[in-house]
């Protein structure tokens, strides 16, 4: 798995107890798991089509710094099945796993159009000399 973003937990990221709204989190993977899938196929119209069970484990503060870290499970036709799981640096405890969230590539009508990828680019190597 591969940690692509760190975000800084701060008073507005917090729930009425004090730790880190779970509505917030799943916001942030959702935009990075969205970000990572837009490098991956090349497209900028991707979408959230499903995400497995949710199960928060531990949580974080004001002042935490978690990463979000994603794989790559399987590429589809139009889609892109990926692994999430977010850490809490501090302390080094998993906050959430999500082991499926399932991303399709649309084409200009809004519907799903084969992406004709297979496995992970990394940007460096799709430049140039």
């Amino acid at each position: 798995m591969r940690f692509h973003t760190r975000k800084w937990v701060k008073p507005e990221d917090l729930n009425p107890n004090g730790t880190l709204f779970g509505g917030q989190l799943l916001a942030w993977i959702d935009e990075e798991v969205a970000l990572y899938t837009v490098i991956q196929l090349e497209n900028s119209r991707v979408v959230t089509k499903y995400m497995s069970e949710i199960n928060f484990m531990a949580s974080a503060k004001q002042g935490d710094i978690i990463e979000i870290g994603i794989l790559v499970k399987k590429f589809g036709k139009s889609s892109i099945a990926l692994k999430c799981e977010v850490r809490n640096k501090m302390t080094r405890e998993t906050i959430i796993s999500i082991d499926n969230i399932v991303m399709v590539n649309l084409g200009p009508d809004g519907k799903p159009k084969p992406h004709g990828k297979i496995e992970v680019e990394f940007v460096k190597n799709r430049l140039k000399d």
